[in-house]
């Protein structure tokens, strides 16, 4: 018997960063929602314990040390948390996202492989050690666990759900680069960090999907800058998105190099990524809904 978990694509729809901190990390606030597309783990009984990989992005995976993949991680976090021997499988993931994109897929793998071992494997562990578990892996881990609309502020770890939020029609766009979030925020840091870790008051920003891209307009992502600096392909993206009238708002996610699009109608949404696919067929488009939570299994 196979059984699965839906690992979505994380947007940040706003990213405020500060200053480096005296514990190592930046303080940040950010608008966290999920795409209904994404990657796909799955376990299956076996003679032996393997993790294997496949999908259009698996080879990105494979040319790392998949010792430091979240995925691995967090299979080990759950098998001693189990406290014992545990039955051997195969858990398969099937990379679907672009990797090194800014869409969280890393900590979204790791969150639906902590979910799915902990059902397949019928262990007794609470939501919250779960959840710390997934904190563990990196800043997006806690608010990638659960796939639901989230502020996310501290470190990335400190997660209040968001409610009200409407389904937001998108595009999502990746050149084709890969964008080292550590090297992201090394160029933030040398240009000076001037950005704050200010968190917008969200109580009237849904009361439609125009209103929640004009509340959006007067936020920010303060990785954009630097991250532009370091792969110059996505100021070519969000130029593309920008000056299209299906565009509500264009921004980049996370330290990049995927940008999105807020657009009025589903329609607009796939007419816009058509457009996009058929001038830059090299780079990856995808429309979508976001919003969350979707179905996880």
């Amino acid at each position: 018997m196979t059984l699965a978990a839906f690992a979505p694509a994380k947007i940040n729809l706003y990213l405020h960063v500060a200053p480096l901190g005296q514990d190592g990390y930046h303080p940040l606030s950010s608008l966290m929602v999920f795409a209904d597309i994404g990657d796909h783990i799955s376990i299956e009984a076996a003679d032996a314990l393997s993790i294997e990989l496949d999908g259009p992005f698996a080879q990105a995976l494979l040319d790392q040390d998949l010792n430091t993949n979240l995925v691995t991680k967090a299979v080990y976090k759950i098998l001693a948390a189990a406290g014992g021997p545990m039955p051997p499988f195969r858990l398969l993931l099937n990379k679907v996202l672009p990797v090194g994109a800014g869409l969280g897929g890393g900590s979204s793998d790791a969150g639906a492989t902590l979910r799915l071992l902990r059902s397949a494997l019928t262990l007794k562990i609470s939501d919250q050690d779960l959840q710390d578990m997934a904190a563990s892996l990196g800043s997006d881990g806690a608010a990638c666990l659960w796939g639901e609309p989230v502020l996310a502020q501290g470190r990335g770890e400190q997660i209040s759900p968001i409610m009200g939020l409407p389904p937001l029609n998108a595009v999502l766009v990746n050149p084709g680069v890969a964008c080292s979030t550590g090297a992201v925020f090394a160029a933030y840091d040398a240009a000076g960090a001037v950005g704050d870790a200010w968190a917008p008051d969200l109580s009237s920003a849904f009361a439609s999907l125009e209103e929640t891209a004009a509340f959006l307009s007067y936020c920010r992502n303060d990785l954009e800058a630097p991250a532009i600096a370091l792969c110059p392909e996505i100021a070519d993206v969000l130029t593309a998105l920008r000056y299209e009238p299906e565009t509500l708002l264009a921004r980049m996610s996370g330290s990049g190099a995927t940008c999105f699009a807020l657009c009025a109608s589903d329609i607009e949404a796939q007419g816009l990524a058509q457009k996009i696919e058929a001038a830059q067929p090299h780079w990856w488009v995808r429309a979508c809904r976001l919003g969350g939570p979707w179905p996880l299994s």
